[in-house]
């Protein structure tokens, strides 16, 4: 077999990577490289290109904190992304040469956090099979609500039921292209008043990430009365419509807001979609589950897919060498 290479990321290789990144079968607009460095100031860059010959064959988007290296800590999801053509062979012995190379760089272990199958343009789980040969160890489990739209979901009748309410109520969606009044009225205060945190994204960062990817970060509001009280920022990725954040003017529960908004989304605006993404509703690791909002969820159709966390010794490189018979 043809000898791995693999280089740290530097600035000349910027449209390499966003030109393979775009053909992988198993990649979104997050492993842009301008995605990655929006927050560059929080970590400290770790990402990998690997090559065979001078072919470039896969990428980890990437951090290094000490001795650890993470599949990148400022993005949803990571993990190694490789071709539309690269073979189960290929991926094993691809993620040999990685762990076998931070092994040598000093780094004690590599963190993983899966790419959900929802955002493979084809079947992708060969990593999964290699961090088993590497006998790594499952650390996380998050589930996410998903809903196939290419098929029948049921919808709840007392979603239904506040549906019909939501019609009689004079309520209005735009899509927007400002996050401001959805980011100060509606969702800052929330996360605040609720939860005692922020957003991920500062207003100033989601809306210079809105003018990198305008085609794939989507403000929608929802107006009552010439006021916002709902809103939801849509990721829309390949074959799936994500929900970064949902939020509501909490004081007023009978506008039923956000099931008139979701109704639109899934039914109009993304229902040439596959899947309609509305993500975790886990904490502690995915320890805990806010069953409250995984139902509110379901009510609208969805059902369960989980996204998975592992941990891998870099010493244990060898051990994908002696899997082949």
């Amino acid at each position: 077999m043809k000898k791995h290479i693999i280089k740290q990321y530097e600035s000349k290789y910027f449209d390499e990577w966003n030109a393979f990144i775009s053909k992988a079968k198993n990649a979104s607009f997050l492993f842009h490289r301008d995605f990655i460095e929006y927050h560059s100031d929080r970590f400290q860059d770790y990402s990998l290109l690997i090559f065979q010959e001078k072919k470039l064959i896969a990428v980890l988007p990437a951090n290094r904190v000490e001795t650890t290296v993470y599949s990148h800590q400022g993005l949803t999801y990571g993990g190694l992304v490789y071709g539309e053509q690269t073979k189960l062979a290929s991926v094993i012995a691809i993620f040999s040469a990685i762990l076998l190379f931070l092994n040598q760089k000093g780094i004690e272990e590599l963190h993983i956090k899966t790419v959900p199958s929802i955002y493979h343009t084809k079947p992708s789980e060969e990593i999964q099979y290699a961090l088993f040969l590497a006998e790594a160890k499952l650390t996380q489990r998050d589930t996410l609500a998903v809903i196939d739209l290419l098929q029948e979901n049921t919808v709840a009748k007392g979603r239904k039921s506040s549906l019909k309410k939501a019609m009689q109520n004079d309520l209005v969606i735009k899509e927007e292209s400002d996050f401001e009044q959805f980011w100060n009225n509606i969702l800052i205060p929330n996360l605040s008043g609720r939860h005692n945190a922020e957003p991920v994204h500062s207003l100033e960062e989601i809306a210079r990430l809105k003018e990198l990817f305008p085609d794939s970060i989507l403000q929608f509001n929802v107006y009552h009365n010439d006021t916002i009280v709902a809103g939801a920022t849509i990721f829309e990725s390949g074959a799936v419509a994500h929900c970064q954040y949902i939020s509501k003017f909490e004081t007023n529960q009978t506008l039923s807001s956000l099931e008139f908004l979701f109704d639109f989304l899934i039914h109009k605006r993304f229902a040439k979609k596959r899947f309609f993404d509305f993500g975790s509703s886990n904490k502690n690791q995915g320890k805990k589950l806010n069953v409250g909002l995984v139902y509110w969820k379901e009510s609208f159709g969805a059902s369960t897919i989980v996204h998975d966390f592992y941990e891998v010794e870099t010493a244990n490189y060898y051990k994908l060498d002696q899997a082949a018979i």
